[in-house]
């Protein structure tokens, strides 16, 4: 059974393309920027790449993107495509989700995956550890780094769990069609996780608290502005209030969810 991993470029498409080769699973990668190494032409957004992709496929992991998805399943189906499983956001189980830009293409490809004759398996993970390595310039440069909400809580997972617990719906039919929410192990504030990234890199790290009118100036041209609201208001949200954990990543894994410490160590070259 082959195979496509859409994303090429992305942390958890590379470590499930990792984990899939060691067990000599066949797979195709798949990546919207053409060039990448052993990937073939996968944009999600644009149909005619995904005849090609797709030939000879029986399983798919997909990001979501949300342009293309109509299309997208139409020719899955057609390719003859069995079972889906969604990279998707834990975000779509907010009462907004349909009108917030931090879910609601993730909700347009899972409403349009539930809509169709495919087997469809739902990952939605929280917040990435991975989101810490936006901190990676002002530590490089020794600025402090500036928090609209230094009390807000997350639940960072880290990719390599996302990729392990891919793998586990990719590979056993007893864990697919359902939907899983992964969080890391503990809920931590962003406070918190600047003085576990410290104590991993042996230095103190400071941080500023800044309005949240300087952070979205300070961020513009980044991050639109409509997103940047949106993560404001769920930082506001969560300021001083821990965020709910699940023990899905054991469930899927067979081992505990890996900690925010972990995801620093093995990242730490990234703020040398």
């Amino acid at each position: 059974m082959s195979i496509l991993v859409t994303g090429g470029r992305g942390a958890v498409a590379r470590g499930l393309a990792g984990l899939l080769a060691a067990r000599g699973i066949p797979y195709r990668l798949g990546s919207r920027e053409r060039g990448t190494p052993d990937a073939v032409h996968c944009d999600l957004g644009d149909p005619a790449t995904h005849p090609d992709a797709l030939a000879g496929i029986r399983s798919v992991f997909l990001y979501a993107e949300a342009s293309g998805i109509e299309a997208f399943v139409k020719e899955a189906v057609a390719a003859g495509v069995e079972h889906v499983v969604l990279l998707s956001s834990s975000s779509v189980l907010a009462p907004d989700a349909a009108d917030s830009p931090l879910s609601a293409s993730h909700l347009v490809v899972e409403q349009a995956l539930s809509a169709s004759p495919l087997c469809t398996t739902l990952l939605r993970p929280g917040s990435f550890a991975g989101n810490a390595r936006s901190w990676a310039r002002p530590l490089r440069s020794g600025r402090p780094v500036r928090l609209p909400y230094p009390g807000a809580y997350c639940d960072p997972v880290h990719e390599a769990d996302l990729a392990e617990a891919a793998l586990a719906v990719l590979t056993d039919p007893a864990l697919a069609g359902r939907a899983y929410t992964l969080t890391g192990p503990q809920a931590l504030t962003f406070a918190a996780q600047l003085s576990i990234l410290g104590d991993v890199l042996g230095r103190s790290i400071p941080f500023e608290a800044v309005s949240a009118e300087e952070w979205k100036a300070e961020v513009d041209g980044h991050v639109p502005g409509p997103y940047a609201d949106a993560l404001l208001e769920y930082w506001a949200s969560t300021d001083g209030l821990p965020v709910e954990i699940t023990g899905a990543v054991e469930q899927l894994t067979g081992h505990p969810a890996r900690t925010f410490r972990t995801w620093a160590e093995d990242h730490a070259d990234v703020f040398a």
